[in-house]
């Protein structure tokens, strides 16, 4: 993909926007007001080829446009980024609970990846994977923009071993171990994923531990897929606010964290070929 045309700039790149078309500044004040045709006015918004927008610009249906967004009033999340690895191609951080992956909606500067890239000084790091903002663990990211596809195929490949642990108080009713196959679907807008009927799209290994502790083995990454199947054996994760019900916590409530890590992750280095191999210290 083309990079943007603006840099990183405090841990943030710039929002890219998809025109409707016509006078790029009164298009920016029928969509977002006087403050959005005031940032036209004032320069800071450029074209794909990095050119500023004039008030007189004029640009076709579905030409976009960058800028660095306005960012939203978030509540601080108090809880240190440990970094398990770092060399020139990756860096591996051991992400806490609360902790988005990566800017959307209304976390932004609440995300690991805004935050390692002001703490290492890094405006290229970008994550290979995700993990829900609610789960804590194991996540890599890469460094350079030139390295990036080739972890980021790694992930879409299904080509990295990936070990969960989680913790449910509920007693279990079935024997273990057990593989989880459903078809998941989460939509735009909704706050849970949803099993429907039809062909899997999901499959989790499911073995018991003891003392009400769990390894999870997930052979696809669908969203929420655990927490989905765990709900679904009758042993949702302990402090899920989704499954089996939606419940509302507070944006400041950090006090009863989803007992869900990601524990281990494994895969051959595609730029090395050496075997890699990291775990998380979080505790359930």
């Amino acid at each position: 993909m083309r990079p943007p045309p603006l840099p990183v700039r405090d841990g943030l790149g710039p929002a890219r926007l998809r025109l409707q078309g016509g006078n790029v500044a009164d298009e920016f004040g029928r969509r977002f007001g006087p403050d959005g045709r005031a940032k036209v006015l004032a320069g800071e918004v450029v074209d794909a080829d990095g050119v500023v927008i004039t008030p007189a610009t004029v640009l076709a249906p579905g030409a976009h446009v960058f800028l660095y967004r306005q960012l939203p009033e978030e509540v601080s999340v108090p809880f240190e980024i440990p970094v398990l690895h770092r060399d020139d191609d990756i860096v591996v951080a051991d992400k806490p609970h609360f902790l988005a992956t990566m800017p959307r909606g209304g976390h932004v500067v609440q995300t690991t990846l805004v935050r390692l890239r002001r703490e290492l000084g890094l405006p290229e790091l970008s994550p290979a994977h995700r993990l829900d903002r609610l789960t804590a663990g194991v996540l890599l990211f890469t460094v350079r923009r030139e390295v990036r596809g080739a972890y980021q195929t790694l992930f879409a490949q299904g080509q990295v071993r990936k070990t969960y642990l989680a913790r449910s108080s509920v007693p279990r009713r079935i024997d273990f171990p057990t593989v989880v196959r459903s078809r998941i679907i989460k939509r735009r807008g909704q706050l849970q994923a949803v099993e429907e009927p039809g062909e899997p799209n999901a499959e989790t290994l499911v073995e018991a531990l003891g003392d009400g502790r769990y390894q999870l083995t997930p052979r696809t990454g669908r969203t929420h897929q655990l927490r989905v199947h765990m709900a679904r054996l009758g042993i949702p994760i302990d402090n899920d606010p989704l499954y089996p019900d939606v419940i509302d916590v507070a944006a400041d409530d950090f006090s009863a964290p989803l007992r869900l890590v990601a524990r281990r992750l494994e895969f051959d280095d595609p730029i090395t070929g050496v075997q890699r191999n990291f775990v998380s210290s979080a505790e359930l």
